[in-house]
């Protein structure tokens, strides 16, 4: 398995890296100080199974960076380790295809706890109850709080978890292709749906999951599955 690092901060590189190897002897870790260096490194190499991306870059706003590795590279999960606990920072990230935000304060038991959900499939958020500093984002606190953190299964398909929600087959189906990014025409044409049809059952997700946004829905559902992955793979000497 090989991992890139992308972190401008030499010393802050250095101890991810170490902190990543401990999680199993078959991953190459690759390090790298800029957003040109991973362009660089992955047009030579793209075959890389996760990237960690730091949002304060010298030559590169973290954000872009990540749109243009998530359309570049859609297959290469990307998790965002930032000294920002902001939970607009963590929102936006996630709305722009980070599956997975951990602050650089985090414990490396949480690193450990967000890459394996992520390698198996799930994105991670960090607890929302940190860095909130406006009503707004105050606001989708509350929203986040009022989902029933229950573990589901992390492919999304129909669970007790997912069941105590009174989703019927066709939403559990919209939820799960809502939680890979795609738009209401693509999940209109993959379930052979018209939009409009799609739009309501999307309406009626949101309200089930007691949320407002479609983002928030990524975060309510990831909040749930934190409980329930399973390791995709295991620290050293485990």
């Amino acid at each position: 398995m090989k991992v890139l690092l992308i972190d401008d901060h030499p010393l802050i590189l250095s101890a991810l890296k170490s902190v990543i190897q401990g999680l199993g002897d078959d991953l190459e870790v690759v390090g790298v100080g800029s957003a040109a260096e991973a362009r660089a490194t992955l047009a030579l190499d793209p075959d890389y199974d996760l990237a960690l991306l730091d949002l304060q870059l010298g030559d590169a706003n973290g954000f872009d960076l990540l749109t243009e590795l998530r359309r570049a590279y859609p297959a290469l999960p990307v998790v965002i380790v930032s000294a920002s606990d902001r939970a607009s920072d963590v929102i936006r990230s996630i709305d722009l295809g980070a599956m997975g935000f951990v602050p650089k304060r985090s414990s490396t038991e949480m690193l450990f706890e967000a890459l394996r959900l992520v390698m198996s499939g799930g994105i991670y958020v960090p607890p929302m109850a940190m860095g909130l500093e406006s009503a707004e984002e105050a606001a989708e606190q509350d929203a986040l709080r009022t989902v029933t953190h229950e573990a589901v299964h992390s492919a999304y398909q129909s669970t007790p978890g997912l069941a105590t929600l009174g989703l019927t087959p066709r939403q559990t189906d919209v939820l799960a292709l809502l939680l890979q990014g795609k738009p209401n025409k693509l999940i209109a044409r993959e379930l052979n749906l018209s939009v409009e049809t799609v739009k309501d059952h999307v309406a009626a997700v949101l309200r089930a999951l007691g949320v407002n946004s479609r983002t928030q829905a990524v975060l309510a559902v990831s909040q749930m599955t934190q409980g329930n992955a399973s390791p995709g793979w295991k620290r050293s000497g485990q």
